[in-house]
């Protein structure tokens, strides 16, 4: 790092939580500390004081910021910059990069034709992480530090004549020495075109960004999962920019598009999903695309509690639900976390059970070792472009001769909904998502077209669980809640109409949740009950059996138990001990960490 660079450390020291750890990752990232510099300088001559402040992560407290300036780091060498945007009002995502900026696609052509022409064709890389260490391995051998590469740079002239003005394309040769900030960029900007997601790889390393939408040229857009919906300081200036670079991004992903097929829905390398729109004769404003991220981490039914989106009765009856193999479904609109739930209830499966998952595109994760994964295969791509199609349905009838105890299906939508209702008369409990904001309208798409189920068979799906994003007045965005857990009764033919109970409900105005059931559920009185071999006259234990789980949950949370994994293992323990013995050494756990005083016992019904 140069003098000059050195000496703006102390001008660091006004950033909001500059430390050691930050200070290194100035020294080792030049690009950051000329970024950094350049705000100080800015700051100065415009005299505004507004410093970002220097974080680990982003976490969930800072949504009721209104005008959030952080910048946090999602793997060197990148950086993301969050800050309002004085002119507009809005709040920007700047991701700060170790890019090329002078004589970019010159030096990139360069390299690129050296690296090509050294290449080992016959070994190739087997993996990405393979041909990141070969391009790497090659880069530092000939590009090393101090090494001088010519670039062409076109030049345009113009002659004059008589009659008109005409431009000549000329180019010139200029020498350029590979310095260490030099072979950084180089080294980045390779990884970018070659392994990575070029200009969206900032957005796809960062944890907390849920979606990424490009409706066509001009700024790309993220959905944050903290701060909400943002605008990027990445653009697209033309649409031939714009159908190029979606061309490269459908071929990476094995589905290439064209004006032939103009519609991709494809899966990216991490598992997120990729919905590409190609051509302004279908897309007026034209070609766009939406990325929805894949969590490489889940988040876990613990991390729900602490958000807001259950609390520990609601979690801890659903709970029960699953550990006596009923059947439950998680509905709602577009984004509104069904798929999150799904992967996070999934834990209170037992760890004994056999799980056969169907998906379309691969996102439910099961924490169990007895898991089969199955994903339908559509034709098309590179890879299956001689295979036969393998359709969910197809998948859902061969579950059922694999002998699963529970079997989870990603989404349903069409005539798979028919097997899966075989399958729950057959005794298989089926844990799925669904498109309904409610449970009647739930209802209506199962009985009519395509998935056509009988009315009489309803009543084989044992609970609903609605969800949705709500908007929180208090931060201007959204949160998830689940609005109502309901059990199905069936279908009245006096009547002519669906019964339901209403077990949960989330009363907005507080932000909490009521329980309606006691003297009144009757997949606990009479379903649960019985299979645990409690009578009638002694029904208030189930509900004390509920409180139980509950505070158990609770401990977990004040314990800060919250990895997906972690907490699957807890809850196996819990299995394995017993309720009374697991309620008994969380609560002597919170005691200590916390105090007698904070572990004040709490009750979550009154029976």
């Amino acid at each position: 790092m140069s003098a000059s660079l050195d000496k703006n450390f102390e001008d660091f020291s006004i950033f909001k939580g500059f430390d050691e750890s930050w200070r290194k990752r100035i020294q080792n990232n030049r690009h950051l500390a000329v970024y950094l510099a350049n705000l100080v300088k800015n700051m100065v001559k415009l005299r505004v004081f507004k410093p970002p402040q220097l974080v680990q992560q982003p976490t969930r407290d800072m949504a009721v910021i209104k005008q959030p300036n952080i910048i946090y780091p999602v793997g060197d060498p990148v950086y993301i910059h969050i800050y309002p945007d004085p002119k507009m009002g809005s709040i920007k995502y700047h991701p700060i990069e170790p890019r090329l900026v002078k004589y970019r696609d010159a030096i990139l052509n360069e390299v690129e034709k050296v690296l090509a022409l050294n290449i080992d064709e016959k070994n190739a890389p087997e993996n990405i992480k393979e041909r990141e260490k070969i391009l790497y391995r090659l880069l530092s051998k000939l590009f090393p530090k101090g090494k001088t590469i010519k670039i062409s740079i076109p030049r345009e002239t113009v002659t004059k004549s008589s009659t008109q003005k005409k431009k000549n394309t000329k180019s010139s040769t200029l020498n350029i020495v590979i310095s260490q900030d030099l072979y950084e960029r180089l080294r980045y900007e390779i990884y970018c075109e070659k392994i990575g997601l070029s200009i969206l790889e900032p957005m796809i390393r960062d944890p907390f960004i849920e979606d990424v939408h490009c409706s066509g040229k001009g700024p790309i857009f993220i959905h944050h999962k903290i701060f909400g919906a943002m605008e990027t300081t990445i653009t697209f200036n033309s649409s031939d920019e714009l159908d190029n670079f979606i061309i490269k991004l459908s071929e990476f992903t094995g589905k290439p598009v064209s004006h032939r097929s103009p519609i991709v829905d494809a899966t990216l390398p991490d598992g997120s999903r990729i919905n590409i729109v190609f051509g302004e004769d279908i897309s007026q404003r034209g070609s766009n695309f939406t990325i929805r991220k894949f969590a490489s981490k889940p988040i876990s039914i613990t991390e729900l509690i602490k958000f807001g989106t259950f609390n520990p009765l609601m979690a801890a009856y659903v709970w029960m639900l699953l550990e006596e193999r009923m059947s439950v479904w998680i509905s709602g609109e577009t984004a509104s976390g069904k798929t999150t739930t799904l992967s996070a209830i999934t834990s209170f499966i037992p760890s004994s059970a056999k799980i056969v998952s169907i998906e379309e595109v691969p996102e439910v994760h099961v924490p169990h070792n007895n898991w089969i994964r199955e994903v339908v295969r559509e034709t098309g791509d590179a890879a299956t472009e001689n295979a036969e199609a393998v359709s969910m349905f197809q998948l859902l009838k061969a579950a059922l001769r694999q002998r699963p105890t529970y079997i989870i299906v990603g989404e349903i939508r069409g005539r798979e909904g028919a097997i899966a209702f075989q399958a729950m008369q057959t005794g298989h409990p089926v844990l799925t998502t669904f498109h309904a904001d409610s449970v009647t309208k739930l209802v209506q798409r199962l009985t009519g077209h395509p998935i056509n189920i009988p009315k009489t068979y309803i009543d084989n799906l044992n609970a609903v669980v609605i969800q949705s994003a709500v908007h929180d007045p208090e931060t201007g965005k959204y949160k998830r809640r689940v609005l109502s857990v309901n059990e199905v009764l069936g279908y009245d033919p006096v009547e002519m109409q669906f019964n339901f109970i209403e077990v949960f409900s989330w009363e907005p105005s507080k932000d909490i949740y009521e329980f309606r059931g006691v003297g009144s559920s009757y997949l606990l009185e009479t379903k649960i009950a019985a299979m645990k071999g409690i009578s009638g006259y002694e029904i208030k234990k189930i509900y004390e059996e509920l409180e139980l789980r509950a505070k158990i949950l609770d401990f977990m949370v004040k314990l800060e138990i919250f990895d997906y994994y972690e907490v699957w293992q807890n809850l196996t323990w819990v299995y394995n001990v017993g309720l009374e013995q697991a309620y008994h050494k969380y609560r002597k756990m919170c005691m200590f960490k916390l105090g007698p005083r904070v572990v004040a016992e709490k009750a979550f019904l009154k029976v």
